[in-house]
Parts: C-alpha cells; structure tokens; sequence
C-alpha cells in the first residue's frame, strides 16, 4: 500500500488526502479566526488548542503522502508539547480568574457592613 501511495498509482488515496488537505486548511482558518475574535480569553485558548491539533494532524497526513516516518515522530513530539502548552495556558487563565475575584469575608461570604 505504501509503495501504492509513492508510486502515485492509487487515486483514491490521493483523493482523500487532497480532500483531507483542503478540509484542515479550512479548520486552519476558522481556528484563526476564533483566535482574533474570540471573545473571552477561554474561548482563544479551545482554539489554540485546536490549532496544535490540526498541525499533528497535517503532520500525520504529511507522512502518509510522503511515505516518511519521520513526520510521524514531529507529530508525536508536536502533541507531548501541545498538551504541555494547553495545561499551561489553563494554569494561566485560572491564576487570572483568582486574582480576579473578590476577597470573601471570613464570616461566610457575606459582609456584613453593606446589609446594616
């Protein structure tokens, strides 16, 4: 099958990877899209996330149309980094959510000087 594939001899396969090509260029460009205007931070952050998940996709696709196994090894370091990426991005956002918020009292939550 492989050899099927450098040899450019199965047109179906070819198919698909085109039509797969064209498909991540288009999520490619809706997740840019949610990037600029996304309107909270959470929201840029879900499609960043995407966004390393299409490029271990292409690069995935990359080795199949090349018949190259080293794509596939970018694309395994490629996902280690982006899940490090993604968790550090989360410890970020809830880092600015605490600092964020509003001191509670220590009688509950509520004080007791605005409801006098």
């Amino acid at each position: 099958m492989l050899q099927a594939i450098l040899d450019g001899s199965s047109a179906i396969l070819a198919l698909a990877i085109t039509l797969a090509s064209w498909l991540l260029l288009l999520a490619l460009g809706l997740c840019f899209y949610r990037i600029a205007r996304g309107p909270t931070l959470a929201d840029r952050v879900v499609a960043l996330d995407v966004l390393n998940i299409l490029a271990v996709a292409y690069c995935a696709l990359l080795a199949i149309s090349s018949g190259r196994d080293v794509y596939l090894d970018a694309a395994i370091a490629l996902a280690l980094v982006a899940f490090l990426v993604t968790v550090a991005f989360g410890r970020f956002v809830e880092r600015n959510i605490e600092d964020d918020a509003p001191e509670v009292a220590e009688n509950g939550g509520i004080d007791d000087s605005e409801h006098s």
